[in-house]
């Protein structure tokens, strides 16, 4: 993987992109980012939450000019959510050039909509049902668009959409730089590239299982102000020979190395702002034992071959099943056998289950240690210590002094103040660090749209062209609900049958939905309100 200083983007860019805690490219941004800014054309495969949103969004924003008053690149999504998450990242990457992105979709005030697109953003991201709302009453217009990108091309797809995609990209230039990031390639979608694309390259990251016996793998569900003290209680149970604990960004390893030293553990940190020399120090105590903890960023920990490594401990979760795969594998090198903690809160569970489907990897739930067993811990390592001394006849020099304390105490009592002394008692220190935003899964979730042209509201939603409830239908819930794809109620793919009742009274692709329960087709110019 890269640094992103390496794809040589334009300063206030990476400024950006370093400020949102980002070091070290994905596998996808690896491959998509160099093609991206030569202007060819991209088929990539990846799935949702591998970091593709900044794949084609880093090298989109750097060849934009701001000087640029016109629509000059379209982003199509599936859903609205999508399109609200796309947008908040194109925000986020863009905020110090200043480029000017707006997403368009079903369910919000298209008045409002209207009025936003007079400021004359450079980027729309939108559903293709709204876009086209907009193309009838000419509110948008695609004739400067010089870059296209379709994003979940897949499920846009399998939700009906294809022939808007074509009314779509036949109002743009032909002349443009078009990439299609879908997590599957059927072949409704190789048929849509080779009508669309022009000699693209494929870049695909699709993991393969990860098989690790020799890993175990657990986490601790905590909350964020808790996590230091969940770490110092792990690492006095655990006692681990060598440790990397992960954290997300430079300022959580700075930080959380000095915490961890404050509290008397042997820690130091890696990151990407440290010198060469100071890199090189670091992985010198690291390596002969004057430390036993490593606090370090994805991008310090790349091409680290240490040996003897017991324990790797995030701290943070990664930002890709990728990473995490990357992390782990710190451990349980050589046929030794590892440990894999991760600390993940609340509002990220969502995320773990995304890296456990894609790692295919069930990763156990365990309770925050005690602090009696974190007690325990130390006091065990502390025996184990002293056995080891006494089979390596270690002490030759201290037998007379020995002598002489046991003529005074009793054993026990001598034996249980050595322990003592030998354990260390950790430092009252209080520790306050820097929370980090949760990472989230990105849900999909209906497009919903309350009329307008073919439509009456999500394409998950409520009805066919009649009715409510039926094929993929309901009111916005699983296979178990209103029927195949169904919703919140009704029973199962039996239950509320494939069509619901009938096409007429439950729904084909019901819901809100493609065919939906507000009336038939409606004509082209009308309103997706």
């Amino acid at each position: 993987m890269k640094t992103f200083a390496e794809f040589g983007l334009e300063p206030k860019v990476l400024q950006a992109i370093t400020e949102l805690g980002f070091e070290e490219s994905t596998p996808i941004q690896d491959k998509a980012i160099p093609i991206a800014m030569n202007g060819t054309d991209l088929i990539g495969q990846a799935q949702t939450g591998t970091g593709k949103t900044a794949a084609f969004g880093i090298p989109l924003i750097n060849k934009i000019s701001t000087s640029e008053n016109r629509i000059v690149a379209l982003i199509m999504t599936p859903t609205r959510e999508l399109a609200i998450q796309v947008a908040d990242e194109i925000g986020k990457l863009s905020r110090y050039k200043g480029i000017r992105s707006l997403p368009i979709y079903g369910g919000q005030d298209i008045g409002r909509q209207i009025r936003a697109l007079k400021k004359h953003p450079q980027i729309i991201i939108g559903t293709p049902g709204r876009l086209l709302d907009h193309i009838n009453r000419k509110t948008i217009r695609l004739d400067d668009v010089q870059t296209v990108i379709l994003d979940e091309a897949d499920e846009m797809l399998d939700m009906g959409f294809m022939e808007d995609i074509t009314s779509i990209l036949s109002l743009v230039p032909e002349e443009r730089h078009t990439m299609l990031f879908s997590a599957t390639m059927p072949p409704n979608i190789q048929k849509l590239a080779q009508q669309f694309l022009r000699n693209p390259e494929h870049v695909s990251v699709i993991p393969k299982n990860i098989t690790a016996p020799s890993i175990e793998q657990a986490y601790i569900e905590v909350h964020e102000r808790q996590k230091f003290e969940a770490l110092s209680r792990l690492l006095d149970m655990e006692s681990p020979e060598l440790a990397i604990v992960f954290g997300r960004t430079k300022r959580r390893v700075d930080e959380l190395s000095e915490a961890l030293q404050k509290r008397g553990y042997s820690a130091d940190g890696l990151h990407g702002d440290l010198s060469q020399n100071q890199r090189d120090a670091v992985m010198r105590k690291f390596r002969d034992g004057s430390i036993d903890v490593l606090v370090a960023t994805d991008v310090a920990a790349r091409g680290l071959d240490v040996s003897g490594v017991s324990h790797v401990i995030n701290f943070d979760l990664p930002q890709d099943p990728e990473s995490y795969v990357h992390r782990i594998g710190r451990t349980g090198r050589a046929g030794k056998e590892g440990t894999a903690w991760s600390f993940v809160t609340p509002r990220e569970i969502d995320h773990l289950h995304f890296i456990e489907k894609v790692t295919r990897q069930r990763i156990a739930k365990k309770p925050l240690p005690s602090l009696a067993e974190a007690i325990e811990g130390k006091q065990r390592l502390t025996a184990e210590r002293l056995i080891e001394m006494i089979q390596n006849e270690e002490f030759a020099e201290y037998k007379g002094i020995s002598i002489q304390l046991l003529e005074q105490y009793d054993s026990v009592r001598l034996l249980a103040a050595a322990m003592k002394l030998l354990t260390g008692e950790k430092k009252d220190v209080s520790i306050e660090l820097t929370p980090e935003d949760p990472i989230r899964a990105k849900k999909r979730k209906p497009d919903i749209r309350s009329s307008g042209r073919r439509f009456s509201g999500g394409p998950f939603g409520g009805g066919n062209r009649s009715g409510g409830g039926g094929y993929r239908g309901g009111g916005g819930g699983s296979r178990s609900g209103g029927g195949y794809r169904g919703g919140s109620s009704g029973g199962s793919r039996e239950g509320g049958s494939r069509d619901g009742g009938s096409r007429s009274s439950g729904g084909y692709r019901g819901g809100e939905g493609r065919y939906s329960g507000g009336g038939d087709r409606r004509p082209r110019g009308s309103s997706e309100e």
